[in-house]
């Protein structure tokens, strides 16, 4: 019996690595469409964020239907409370991409390993832990070592830090939320109002005085509705389920691969001539070291 509840829970923590890792994989792609799609970066997420609402108000209908469950009124209020974090995080990261470019913005996300490992534990009381302070800290080493950065990205690297310091704060009450046996796809739905809320009172102010564009044109369609239905409600709902075995350092942890994903996928869909230097190889090591040792402290109990 012992043995088999111990490869029952190996077998979770397995699948929800899988699960991370395609959320991970998906996420490096939103900063390619982000490029793709010619809309500023506010008119960008409140699309994005308008059709994942759209895509999951069936499924959660359908889901309480067929649980006979539904959320408390306090929750949601929660839930909406986190999804305005999710909204600003991604304002900020698809402004990293548009006043820096897709690598600024991905290798400042590796910041929210390190501002994870200090904001976790001040939400669960509990004490900080300093091997993953320096396993957050090994991963901007690395992805510090694969680029250097020229002095007229700097709104763009401030963007892509702010990013990475939201994103660490609402992972780390998911994860509250998710210990609570909230529903993952429950929680996808209730955020994305949220973040799509607090969008809707930006978005306006923000067009309205940069003067920019605000209906999509062309392809932006196609590429929003990727971004929306795979790289945001499915990415965001395999997160979800991720956190139900992990912790949110080992989440951020393992986002640090991010940049790498994304950096490799736009080498393949851009065909850019571009030749990876060994500086690349170098900083890979490093972040992949960083995220085996945590995945190495999961599996012996270290979540």
């Amino acid at each position: 019996m012992l043995n088999s509840g111990i490869a029952l829970t190996f077998t979770r923590m397995r699948l929800a690595f899988i699960k991370l890792h395609i959320a991970v994989l998906l996420a490096g792609f939103t900063a390619i469409l982000g490029k793709l799609i010619s809309l500023p970066e506010a008119s960008l997420v409140w699309w994005r964020l308008l059709l994942a609402v759209l895509a999951l108000l069936p499924l959660v209908s359908w889901w309480q239907r067929r649980s006979g469950q539904a959320l408390a009124a306090a929750t949601r209020w929660q839930l909406l409370g986190i999804g305005t974090l999710v909204g600003l995080h991604w304002l900020c990261f698809f402004g990293s991409v548009k006043y820096g470019n897709v690598s600024i913005a991905l290798v400042t996300f590796s910041a929210a390993g390190f501002f994870s490992a200090l904001l976790e534990p001040l939400l669960r009381g509990t004490r900080i832990r300093l091997v993953e302070l320096l396993l957050g800290a090994l991963c901007i080493a690395g992805i510090y070592i694969i680029f250097h950065f020229d002095g007229q990205y700097k709104l763009g690297i401030a963007l892509g830090v702010l990013s990475a310091a939201l994103s660490a704060l609402f992972s780390g009450l998911n994860k509250q939320m998710v210990n609570a046996g909230t529903s993952g796809l429950a929680m996808t739905l209730w955020e994305m109002i949220g973040a799509l809320a607090v969008l809707s009172v930006i978005t306006p102010l923000y067009v309205g005085y940069r003067g920019d564009g605000w209906w999509p044109a062309g392809y932006d369609w196609v590429w929003l509705l990727l971004l929306s239905l795979l790289c945001t409600v499915w990415a965001f709902f395999l997160q979800l389920q991720a956190l139900r075995y992990v912790s949110a350092v080992t989440l951020n942890l393992t986002y640090n691969l991010e940049p790498v994903y994304g950096i490799l996928l736009a080498f393949v869909f851009f065909q850019e001539n571009k030749q990876l230097t060994s500086s690349f190889f170098m900083g890979l090591a490093i972040i992949g070291l960083s995220v085996a040792v945590q995945t190495w402290r999961v599996y012996r109990g270290h979540r």
